[in-house]
């Protein structure tokens, strides 16, 4: 009797998780505030992903995705709109804000929510913001229509802005997930480094 034969697919999927865990951004969550355009839902899911958030949160009073990450996975416009992303990517979905901000405290989250607007008690534009403060960070993205809301807001540690130097101030959920996540996990991933640098020159 001889072994069966590897599946190179799978050996391959295997290789890369193995090759991306190290630069995987723990306790990092995206959280979308009552997206109204579900292609954006499925771009933020692929930003997620590829630049090593650890989930996506999507607030959805309206009910419009399924309940169950397994069933997300297999609608169609969300598998597509993510470029498949939303397999390898966990999502969550609340009916209400209050009860994405219950969930996150109960797990000892901080929020960050984002704007090109001042809001909040403290506003930080993104490039000088810090966040590697935070041992666990969910960073709250409005609706397109509506932008975030004031109760999101009022929870938040703070509102971070992207800098705009054009006619033009503001940007699709899309782009500005992509934006900000990049430079969220950027910091985080190098103080992921220190740290265990730091833990193996004390070991």
């Amino acid at each position: 009797m001889t072994d069966a034969p590897l599946d190179p697919k799978r050996s391959n999927i295997r290789k890369r998780a193995e090759e991306i865990k190290p630069y995987r951004c723990k306790n990092l969550i995206a959280v979308l505030e009552c997206p109204s355009d579900f292609k954006n839902i499925g771009t933020v899911i692929r930003n997620v992903n590829a630049l090593g958030a650890e989930k996506t949160y999507i607030i959805d009073p309206k009910q419009s995705l399924p309940d169950d990450w397994h069933e997300m996975r297999e609608t169609k416009f969300l598998s597509k709109g993510s470029v498949s992303a939303i397999k390898w990517s966990f999502v969550k979905r609340f009916d209400s804000t209050e009860g994405c901000l219950a969930h996150l405290a109960r797990n000892n989250f901080t929020s960050v929510v984002t704007s090109p607007h001042i809001k909040g008690k403290t506003n930080e534009t993104l490039d000088e913001a810090d966040f590697t403060k935070f041992k666990k960070l969910a960073v709250w993205f409005g609706s397109e229509a509506t932008g975030i809301s004031e109760l999101a807001v009022s929870q938040a540690e703070m509102c971070v802005s992207i800098p705009m130097f054009g006619m033009v101030d503001s940007l699709n959920l899309g782009t500005t997930s992509g934006i900000v996540l990049y430079e969220v996990t950027n910091q985080r991933r190098k103080y992921q480094k220190a740290l265990e640098l730091s833990r193996q020159t004390r070991g």
